[in-house]
């Protein structure tokens, strides 16, 4: 399969890109690296990558901005980092993905743990990522020619502790390479409209 994973160049996205590459054909886009390079947060970016790329058989997302502080301190803007980027920026690479998949694709976007096991500071985070698992069971109902469509919901990872450890007290870590897998079944599996917890 030919398959598109944005975000190959950060810490999740590169695991991703190392699992599927076992299998597939894999095209490595990021916001300044990889193959191709997008602003996921701008439509017509996303919708010139896939006329560059043509048609595919998955589209993985592991990208998103996402605002971290104190509940006290936050304003409409805080939040609107997360809804434009982490929310809308995955749903402007599903309404497009959707005309270059080929019959039974599937999109993969990225939640992440906090949207069950809410940590301090990460009200706005938690909130982007609620909605971006609201909107993959609705639109897996919808989704025309056998297209699916997943979330994966990691953990902090152990490659990122240094970064964000401070956050997830009390969390396991886990590797990159663990988190990966559930990419992997989102992709090569038969589920839609489903959350893989990778923690």
């Amino acid at each position: 399969m030919k398959v598109i994973v944005i975000g190959g160049t950060g810490t999740i996205g590169g695991a991703v890109v190392e699992q599927l590459g076992q299998r597939h054909e894999v095209v490595v886009v990021g916001a300044r690296g990889g193959q191709h390079q997008v602003d996921i947060e701008d439509i017509a970016q996303v919708r010139a990558l896939f006329a560059k790329v043509g048609r595919v058989d998955a589209v993985v997302v592991a990208a998103g901005a996402l605002h971290v502080g104190p509940f006290a301190e936050l304003t409409p803007e805080h939040f609107h980092v997360g809804l434009r980027g982490k929310l809308m920026g995955q749903v402007n690479v599903a309404l497009v993905a959707q005309e270059f998949l080929n019959d039974g694709g599937s999109i993969t976007l990225t939640s992440g743990v906090d949207t069950e096991h809410p940590i301090r500071g990460a009200v706005a985070a938690s909130t982007a990522n609620a909605a971006v698992e609201g909107f993959v069971r609705a639109a897996a109902i919808e989704l025309p020619r056998g297209l699916r469509i997943n979330a994966v919901s990691p953990t902090v990872l152990q490659e990122s502790v240094h970064l964000f450890g401070g956050l997830f007290t009390g969390f396991e870590p886990i590797k990159g390479s663990r988190a990966a897998l559930s990419y992997a079944s989102s992709v090569d599996g038969a589920q839609t409209g489903r959350v893989y917890r990778a923690w």
